[in-house]
Formats: C-alpha cells, sequence, structure tokens
C-alpha cells in the first residue's frame, strides 16, 4: 500500500523533474546510458517503481533484454562500452558513498578520459536525481509494475 501519491505532489516534485529533462536536453549522455545508470542505481537502492520505470523505457528506446539482466554484473561481462562501464562505476560509488574514499581521484581521472567536465556533471546530477527518485518512492512505498513508457 502507497503512503502517499506522488502525482498529487508533482509541482513540488517539479525541481528535479526538470533537472532530469535537462540532463537528457544537453545531449552529453546517450540515452541508453542515462537509462543503464537509472537502473543501477535503483537496483542498490531496491526501488521497485523506478526499476520497472526505466526497464520499460529502456527496452522501449531498444535496449536489449540480456544488457538489462546482467547489469547487476556488468564488471564480468564485455557487454558494455568502456563509457558504459565508467559511468556505471561512477553511478555505483557516488551512490554507496561507502567510505571517504569514495568516487576515488583514480576513478575520476579514468572518467574525464570519456566524460568531459560537463558531461561528468550531468552524469554527477542524473545519479543525484535517480537516488533522490528512488529515496522518495521507497518512503511512498510507490508500487512497481504498472507503468507504461512515456507515461510520465
Amino acid at each position: 500500500m502507497t503512503r502517499f501519491a506522488i502525482q498529487r505532489h508533482y509541482a513540488s516534485m517539479q525541481p528535479l523533474i526538470t533537472l532530469g529533462q535537462n540532463i537528457r536536453d544537453a545531449g552529453r549522455l546517450e540515452p541508453a546510458l542515462i537509462e543503464l545508470v537509472q537502473m543501477r542505481v535503483s537496483q542498490i537502492n531496491g526501488c521497485a517503481f523506478c526499476l520497472d520505470m526505466h526497464s520499460k523505457d529502456a527496452r522501449a528506446a531498444g535496449e536489449t533484454e540480456q544488457r538489462l539482466y546482467l547489469l547487476p554484473a556488468w564488471r564480468e561481462t564485455r557487454l558494455y562500452s568502456e563509457r558504459e562501464r565508467l559511468a556505471l562505476a561512477w553511478a555505483e560509488e557516488l551512490t554507496a558513498l561507502a567510505s571517504p574514499e569514495a568516487v576515488s581521484d583514480a576513478l575520476h581521472e579514468q572518467a574525464r578520459e570519456h566524460f568531459d567536465e560537463e558531461a561528468l556533471v550531468d552524469l554527477t546530477l542524473l545519479v543525484v536525481t535517480i537516488n533522490s527518485w528512488n529515496r522518495i518512492n521507497v518512503a511512498a512505498r510507490t508500487i512497481g509494475g504498472h507503468y507504461r513508457p512515456a507515461a510520465h
């Protein structure tokens, strides 16, 4: 059972919606990379609604089922480009913040080989945004499984 309906509070959440749209509109991150990052962060945070949404959006945009299935084990496969792998590593470290060494200098140096500063800022904001949505949906206990692509 949900605790509150997010749709009723969209006005309050408009800054997050706008931020997400601005990241997409900037065009510095590929749509497939955006969906993979949102999926991976949502897996880490256990957000069923966001997993439902982003898996369906990814599939509607042409993502393969195989890449979605193997996403939790992305390090053990070569299905993802080096840029995607660095984005996933960045997203995981930024989501976990498990230590003062999180988002290490070494990872930053590797990421800068594939992302210019603006794109890396966009990637960071993308991770921040999906973490926020995960926390909102988990707090609201939003039920996953009923999302339809392009319905948001």
